[in-house]
């Protein structure tokens, strides 16, 4: 089985989300924002075929050049692709994204080593902020602002406010199990009652089909439950591992990825503890968990 061919399709004017399937581990979505003398992408892919292929999408639809690129958060499935995409482009992100980019390095690669990467690199934002920031693209009003930990302590929203359209890079993720690992599940949370608020009418995760508000509530609905779980499962003396495999994936059994579960766990059992939102874990070693959890198999990755 490998992955189905990308989707482009306009979700506002002038307004395209690059839809991969099956949107799976390091398949990840992409924005793309035209107006009359420019393009700007949000995020890039993981691949270099990915990478030329979103390049390759963009030319169809503008002859302009990509100028500004933003990058979600720091994983190379949102990033490697920045130099492919937009040679000439300013790439912009969270303040934590490129340290975190830069720490990171090609690491991710290492996880997969059967992917067919290609010639991908880190290319480090050249702009950051640190709470808040407007684009002006064209006659798009471009808002950026970072909620504090979720998916990653790193993550910026983008928000289309006259067209009430939502990037949400991987803070959701329609059809596939929410991964927590390297943010926080109390920030989550905290960051979909922001997102209720701005009452979107389109979301584009950062993996998996398009979506409405509805997956804003049943990411909601999977959170609360391993909170739960990682409550009663820390009390009763068990790992994370053996919490996950005695509780499984419950009501979401339906949703890719349920190896996540483990990972989650981890993050929710150091939620219990005094340690500050999105403190360092032992991600390798974790990642080691889900391989375990998932029967001594990789999770399957079709970047």
């Amino acid at each position: 089985m490998t992955a189905g061919a990308p989707r482009t399709t306009e979700i506002a004017d002038n307004v395209f989300a690059h839809i991969q399937p099956d949107g799976g581990w390091c398949v990840s979505n992409a924005g793309i924002l035209l107006a009359p003398d420019r393009v700007a992408l949000i995020d890039t892919a993981a691949t270099e075929s990915r990478a030329l292929a979103l390049r390759d999408t963009v030319d169809a639809l503008s002859p302009e050049p990509v100028r500004l690129v933003v990058n979600t958060h720091f994983h190379g499935d949102h990033s490697f692709g920045n130099a492919l995409v937009g040679p000439d482009a300013v790439i912009v992100a969270h303040e934590r994204t490129r340290t975190e980019m830069a720490d990171a390095g090609l690491g991710l690669t290492g996880l997969w080593p059967d992917v067919n990467w290609g010639k991908i690199g880190v290319t480090l934002p050249q702009l950051t902020y640190r709470r808040r920031l407007t684009l002006h693209h064209g006659d798009l009003r471009v808002e950026l602002f970072h909620p504090g930990p979720a998916h990653t302590t790193n993550d910026t929203l983008v928000w289309l406010p006259d067209q009430r359209v939502l990037f949400a890079g991987d803070i959701l993720l329609p059809g596939r199990t929410p991964f927590v690992l390297m943010g926080s599940v109390a920030g989550s949370l905290r960051t979909l009652e922001v997102l209720r608020r701005l009452d979107p009418l389109t979301v584009v995760g950062g993996h998996g089909p398009l979506a409405g508000p509805e997956v804003i509530d049943e990411t909601e609905r999977y959170l609360r439950r391993l909170q739960s779980v990682a409550a009663a499962a820390s009390a009763a003396g068990l790992t994370p591992l053996e919490a996950a495999r005695e509780a499984g994936p419950g009501p979401f059994e339906d949703w890719h990825e349920p190896e996540r579960l483990v990972a989650n766990l981890h993050r929710a059992y150091a939620e219990l503890g005094p340690g500050p939102p999105g403190e360092s874990l032992d991600v390798i070693g974790i990642f080691g968990d889900m391989v375990t959890y998932n029967g001594g198999r990789l999770p399957v990755c079709y970047a």
